[in-house]
């Protein structure tokens, strides 16, 4: 008799799981939501944090250029955590403005989405994937925000290749009964407080978020989570559990305990309905396979017909690898907004 490998024995028990809170056609979507995003706020790991009293903003330096201002800050989001973020602000524009709030998945930092090659290999991210996110808001007329996150680059990274520091930041986190994805939202959610408490030109009807792999997975949640969030636009990262988290080596920074018995992906996408997302993906991408994100974005368009907004969601697909697809997104977004 053949021993059976543990991974795929977990795995088989997933791929035959049916999620509890699968939307139910003819349910009321409203209560569903409400039903929904309170477990999934339990299940981040939401209701073991503490947002700090006072978000200790404080602005490092402002600088300008020909084509923007660029304002460096910091800012608390829970009592003793302190992280940082640099916005630029596009010049010759009128008025309050659209921002998009960036995050890197699992690079050297949110220097990438500036543009900005500080370690080995950057410049091949940059220039290779479209991930200088911030450089390309600008030029499309929005507010770019980078915003670092947990265990990536100032927070927590290798100081001489960059490289990312999950593991013990995420366990630690799991023990304390939260999930480093968790952190990530309230992180973020912070930054949209801070942003409309202290800079008057923030539109505060037009803040997107998007990210590339880990980001964009911080990206996916925090939509499902911050209704404040207009259009999310993750990549790489929105696709069934069975064909990407649990079928391969992933860092421990994606997982969420006991998520699978509730929903799959294309079950939280409800949770973002009726407020735009724009899904990207690359066809060749072998760890967010096409075929799973497929299958996800099935499921997305049944939640989005539910909320009544069917064309209000998007799957963008690049000719290539696990990278973002800057060009043919992007028109997806004028489109929708």
């Amino acid at each position: 008799m053949m021993t059976t490998l543990p991974w795929k024995y977990n795995w088989e028990l997933i791929k035959q799981i049916e999620p509890a809170l699968r939307y139910k056609d003819g349910e009321d979507f409203a209560a569903w939501q409400i039903k929904a995003r309170a477990k999934l706020a339990e299940l981040l790991g939401l209701d073991n944090m503490i947002k700090a009293d006072e978000d200790l903003f404080t602005i490092e330096y402002q600088k300008e250029t020909d084509a923007y201002t660029e304002y460096r800050f910091t800012l608390q989001s829970e009592p003793g955590y302190i992280f940082p973020c640099v916005m630029r602000v596009p010049h010759g524009i009128e008025g309050k403005m659209p921002v998009m709030l960036t995050l890197q998945g699992h690079s050297t930092g949110m220097h990438i989405s500036l543009g900005e090659a500080v370690f080995p290999g950057d410049e091949h991210l940059i220039s290779g994937g479209d991930r200088d996110f911030v450089v390309r808001a600008i030029q499309e007329g929005c507010i770019g925000v980078a915003i670092e996150q947990r265990n990536f680059g100032e927070c927590g990274c290798n100081p001489k290749t960059g490289s990312p520091d999950c593991h013990v930041s995420s366990m630690n986190a799991i023990l304390n009964g939260r999930t480093t994805i968790g952190e990530r939202v309230m992180d973020t959610m912070c930054v949209i407080d801070a942003l409309l408490t202290h800079f008057d030109i923030v539109d505060p009807d037009r803040i997107m978020l998007m990210g590339n792999s880990g980001g964009g997975t911080a990206t996916f949640y925090t939509a499902a989570m911050d209704e404040r969030i207009c259009l999310a636009m993750p990549s790489c990262a929105v696709c069934t559990y069975k064909h990407s988290i649990a079928a391969m080596p992933h860092c421990v920074c994606n997982f969420v305990p006991g998520i699978v018995k509730q929903f799959d992906m294309g079950d939280i996408s409800g949770l973002i309905a009726p407020r735009k997302l724009v899904v990207v993906n690359g066809r060749e991408d072998d760890i967010f396979p096409d075929e799973g994100v497929r299958e996800t974005f099935e499921i997305t368009k049944r939640m989005y017909a539910a909320a009544g907004v069917p064309d209000a969601c998007a799957l963008v697909t690049g000719e290539g690898g696990h990278r973002f697809y800057a060009d043919p997104a992007w028109r997806v977004v004028h489109e929708m907004i």
